[in-house]
This record gives C-alpha cells, sequence and structure tokens, in this order.
C-alpha cells in the first residue's frame, strides 16, 4: 500500500490528534519531497498571537517522517526509526497558512540502502523550511533521524 497526503491526514487523525486538531495536513509527497501546511488559527496559537512553536514543530517533523516512511515501505524491509536530535531556528512571527518542505527523499533512499546493506544503524540529518504565503521564511527546523534494520 502506497503512502500518500490522504492516508498520512487520516493517520494523523487516528495516531497524532493533537497534530491533526492544530490544523497540520500533509499536501504533497513523492519519493523526494513533502510538503506539509498548517494555518495560524485560534486552536494553535501562543500569547502574541502568532502560532505556537511545538505546532510549527510537528508540521516540520512531519514532512521529514513521511519521507522516512514511504522509503522504509518502498524498501520491503522491517526498519525502525526515531529522532535522536533537534534543532530549531525561528525567524519571523508565524501566521496566515505556513508551508514546511523537505526535499531529501532521494538522500533517505539511499541512507536505507545503506542500512540494509551494512546490516548498521545509520543517521541522517533531513532539514525543513517553513515559510509564510510571502515566501518568507518563519522558520527552519532540523532533525536526526536514526534507523536501524530489525532482526
Amino acid at each position: 500500500m502506497k503512502i500518500n497526503p490522504r492516508k498520512l491526514n487520516f493517520f494523523l487523525l487516528l495516531k497524532l490528534p493533537s497534530a491533526f486538531l492544530t490544523g497540520v495536513r500533509t499536501k504533497y509527497l513523492d519519493n523526494e519531497k513533502c510538503v506539509v501546511t498548517v494555518k495560524h488559527r485560534w486552536i494553535n496559537q501562543n500569547p502574541f498571537n502568532s502560532m505556537f512553536w511545538a505546532v510549527q514543530g510537528m508540521a516540520a517533523e512531519l514532512t521529514t517522517g513521511a519521507l522516512m516512511m514511504q522509503q522504509i515501505r518502498a524498501s520491503g524491509k522491517n526498519i525502525s526509526m526515531l529522532v535522536a536530535n533537534n534543532n530549531a531556528s525561528f525567524h519571523k512571527k508565524a501566521t496566515g497558512r505556513i508551508t514546511f518542505v523537505c526535499n531529501q527523499g532521494l538522500e533517505v533512499e539511499e541512507i536505507i540502502k545503506k542500512a540494509i546493506e551494512t546490516d548498521e544503524g545509520q543517521t541522517i540529518w533531513m532539514h525543513v523550511n517553513g515559510t509564510n504565503a510571502e515566501g518568507i521564511e518563519v522558520s527552519s527546523f532540523k532533525f536526526e533521524w536514526t534507523l536501524k534494520l530489525k532482526s
């Protein structure tokens, strides 16, 4: 079964309801790229009338996690994945619709192949930028994912 934006959004509803309720939605997913958006609303705002940093983090992590899940599924192997580290920078108030994009799907594919070939755990840093409707970067995230082939 192929992962697509509709299935990911249903997954959020069932397994990550806080992300779903705050408006995090997958808009596009292929082998190379994932796009997730979230709109600033009452449910996800902070006291300063912008989007709460944790909501931005959920959306950003989903872009990387979706690419990871898709490539793991395509490999046909049983591989565990875990975020070991993350960094975030916030550059501007997040208001309106914020779009998070990660373009590292091919790098994920390569690191999964390496994990399978070597039977050793692997790590990859994935980068995500969040931009507002004007194309201005409001936040940037880095996630260090660890992968390990399960026995």
